[in-house]
């Protein structure tokens, strides 16, 4: 595999030997450095843990504040020294926090994206291209099929439905980190004021993100008897709520789902979901294509994603690519 010669994939996750610390491992380690708070990247049991203090923050909520032996947290722009490694974060634009590893060795310079996106979301840092040798890309919606429509759309596509719906609750399945407070953003940005009623699962970190400076409006955490309150609110549950036991007791509703994977319809009529919600917060393969030309790099590893594809197309303009193969990482089903 081409590159650098001092950072490359491990049984415990991606390691930067001269700096002796890993990005993002999915197993114990003693030295860690996390791109964002999602589950699939950001683990407790390790001994040290480097991150921004948002992740830092949202990983107490998780995980509890001994999460880890000891935490250190660093802000985007700020460069520190590991080993000889300079090492700083850059905003990846995908939730509250999360950053992009950017690493310069003896005078090369490798990028490790973590999760990224770039379209418009009001509640994180935009991703911001960072010049690199080497650039280290997530492809969970790396298939020329995902050109996501833009975002403007669809959440008016959600308000259309309130409209002609009147009576209806509208449950909306969001992922409780990330997707559940943009979701809430784009609606107030589009003007709907009304109260919007929460699942308690999304609670704890929507208020992490009021305390970091958002503001979402009226919010109701929903208690079990007031379901019937709801007829031509808004209500949002994790996804995999709107099919169990909770989702009972709401009369008539229009049940949807806020994701990237709703871009396939097949996916939304095997889950039922009737107003399917295209709001990714990962690239679609035009940002994915965009990146590794803004970024300049001439070596690509591509991983946790549909990786062939874009090996494919990064070989076919020129650049040395390979599929780095990481284990350990989901697809986020509900982003």
């Amino acid at each position: 595999m081409t590159g650098v010669a001092w950072l490359y994939p491990t049984p415990k996750g991606l390691f930067c030997e001269p700096g002796d610390f890993f990005i993002d491992p999915y197993r114990p380690v003693d030295r860690a450095v996390i791109t964002h708070g999602h589950a699939d990247h950001a683990r407790p049991g390790h001994a040290n843990v480097l991150a921004t203090p948002e992740t830092l923050a949202i990983m107490a909520v998780r995980y509890g504040t001994s999460h880890a032996q000891s935490t250190q947290h660093l802000s985007y722009g700020e460069p520190i020294e590991i080993g000889g490694v300079r090492l700083q974060l850059a905003p990846a634009g995908h939730i509250l926090g999360s950053a992009q590893v950017v690493m310069d060795y003896r005078g090369h310079r490798a990028v490790v994206s973590g999760d990224y996106k770039r379209g418009d979301d009001p509640t994180c840092t935009p991703f911001e291209p960072v010049q690199c040798d080497v650039f280290v890309t997530e492809a969970t919606f790396g298939l020329p099929v995902f050109a996501h429509p833009p975002q403007s759309g669809e959440i008016a596509k959600l308000l259309h439905s309130i409209r002609v719906f009147p009576d209806a609750t509208h449950l909306i399945g969001v992922y409780s980190l990330g997707k559940c407070q943009r979701l809430l953003a784009l609606l107030r940005a589009a003007g709907y004021d009304a109260p919007v009623y929460l699942h308690g699962a999304l609670t704890e970190l929507t208020n992490l993100y009021r305390r970091h400076g958002q503001s979402f409006g009226t919010l109701v955490p929903l208690a079990p008897d007031m379901k019937k309150d709801t007829a031509g609110s808004i209500v949002l549950c994790p996804p995999g709520s709107l099919a169990d036991r909770w989702s009972r007791g709401f009369g008539d509703r229009i049940t949807g789902v806020a994701s990237g994977w709703m871009l396939i319809r097949q996916r939304a009529k095997q889950r039922n979901v009737e107003l399917p919600l295209v709001i990714s917060d990962h690239a679609d393969w035009p940002e994915l294509t965009q990146t590794m030309t803004d970024v300049g790099c001439s070596t690509l590893w591509v991983t946790h994603g549909q990786e062939d594809a874009l090996v494919h197309y990064a070989q076919s303009i020129g650049l040395n690519a390979a599929p780095l193969s990481l284990q350990g990482r989901g697809d986020e089903d509900a982003q």
